[in-house]
């Protein structure tokens, strides 16, 4: 199982068009095989910053979901383009 977490920041006026593409993101990323969870949020107080949960079954599915199309048009050519910091932490599970 790979696990990661992505924490982006934004403007605050984009938020509201963010959320949009986080929406549209989310749905059609948990209807791909091999997606195990994906739960997209904006830290509680602060709504210029997304942290998005992601899990997958293997390297493959992780490929799949990189390469969508809903992948390329909500993250690549939407909301990673109003993005002004972005961490990635791959995640160990304990068991």
């Amino acid at each position: 199982m790979l696990s990661f977490t992505v924490r982006m920041q934004f403007d605050e006026a984009d938020h509201a068009a963010i959320a949009e593409m986080l929406r549209a993101l989310t749905l059609a990323s948990r209807a791909e095989p091999g997606c195990a969870n994906y739960v997209t949020t904006f830290v509680e107080g602060d709504p210029t910053t997304v942290v998005i949960f992601e899990q997958y079954v293997d390297q493959a599915a992780l490929d799949t979901h990189s390469n969508s199309a809903h992948f390329r048009q909500y993250a690549a050519e939407g909301f990673y383009k109003r993005m002004r910091t972005q961490q990635i932490e791959r995640l160990e599970a304990v068991v």
